[in-house]
């Protein structure tokens, strides 16, 4: 079965081409980031109006790549959630259209489930069950995974999620965006023994998450005093430090509780070099395992988007002519896979 998958959730316009039997054909993305960088995060508008300018020729180059003509296509996955409406009609309205032009079936992906099983893409896949840790830039989730649509949420952020905070934490800091890089740039020349930040909700049980109070501790400390290079770096350095010690002893804590031995992390901070290699660290005192996508597959992308719709179109599910998009979309809500555990 050969699935064309199409991303818009927010400010990436993706295409892809996954194979049953060979596995991905081709895949491309377009960054809008220079368009934001200058608002420092996503407008919606402007976000919506690059996917329509992208998204055909992205399409006619992956199709190109992927030696796929039409006729090749069995059928269509999209992202229809959760994600920014706007961005998210612009992928839904042409994948339906294509469908239903080419009389293929199509099917609205999650968002998040993408991410989540973005590592099955890779030679070295886990096994289900697993531990999911998805912290992308509007979302920091930890899930139990026990078969394909069958998702226990084990802690969720209360308010920002760790990108957003990485984000805001950057304009802070005068850094660039998105945030994520730019502090863990600076970071390199922090002195570790100048600031301690605090790490949420770490010291009480639960494995929910709380970013706003590390990002209010990170302003009132840059406020402090002069913010020079040094200083800057330092900050840098103590958020970052904060964040991923925070990560590292939630999933701790979920392995422990759950007994799984497999963690999956996915989505943009899980490129995070230094949040990396703590969790191998840590999963290595545990006699457990930790498995990623390979980094260009970390970010939004719609080689996970194919994948999905192949497992799900492959059970027999099916969108109709209508095309519905969701800006909130509970993950643990989707449809389990019979015979998928």
């Amino acid at each position: 079965m050969r699935v064309l998958g199409i991303e818009t959730s927010c400010d990436d316009t993706g295409v892809a081409v996954y194979d049953s039997d060979r596995g991905l054909l081709a895949h491309r993305l377009y960054s809008q980031i220079k368009l934001h960088e200058h608002y420092g995060g996503v407008v919606p508008e402007l976000a919506a109006r690059d996917h329509i300018r992208k998204l055909l020729p992205l399409l006619r180059a992956v199709l190109q790549e992927a030696q796929t003509g039409q006729q090749d296509i069995d059928g269509i996955a999209y992202t229809a959630g959760p994600g920014l409406v706007g961005a998210l009609l612009v992928g839904a309205s042409l994948g339906r259209s294509l469908a239903w032009a080419w009389d293929v079936p199509a099917l609205g992906v999650h968002h998040m489930e993408g991410h989540l099983l973005a590592p099955m893409l890779e030679s070295q896949s886990p096994e289900i069950p697993f531990i999911a840790l998805l912290v992308s830039g509007g979302h920091t989730l930890l899930v139990d995974v026990t078969g394909l649509g069958r998702y226990r949420i084990m802690g969720e952020s209360r308010d920002d999620a760790v990108g957003e905070a990485f984000d805001k934490a950057a304009k802070l800091l005068g850094l660039g965006y998105p945030g994520g890089p730019a502090i863990a740039a600076a970071a390199g020349a922090g002195d570790p023994r100048r600031f301690r930040f605090p790490r949420p909700m770490t010291d009480r049980p639960g494995l929910d998450f709380s970013f706003s109070g590390l990002k209010t501790f990170t302003r009132n400390t840059v406020m402090a005093q002069p913010l020079d290079p040094q200083t800057l770096a330092d900050i840098a350095y103590a958020f970052q430090d904060a964040a991923v010690d925070t990560l590292v002893i939630k999933c701790r804590r979920a392995l422990q509780q759950s007994g799984r031995d497999r963690l999956v992390v996915a989505g943009g901070v899980g490129a995070n070099r230094v949040l990396r290699e703590r969790l191998r660290a840590m999963v290595e005192t545990m006699g457990a395992r930790v498995f990623y996508p390979r980094p260009e597959l970390c970010t939004d992308n719609a080689a996970m988007i194919a994948y999905v719709g192949y497992r799900r179109l492959c059970a027999g599910e099916r969108e109709s002519l209508q095309i519905n998009v969701r800006a909130r979309w509970s993950l643990a809500s989707l449809q389990p896979v019979d015979g998928d555990a």
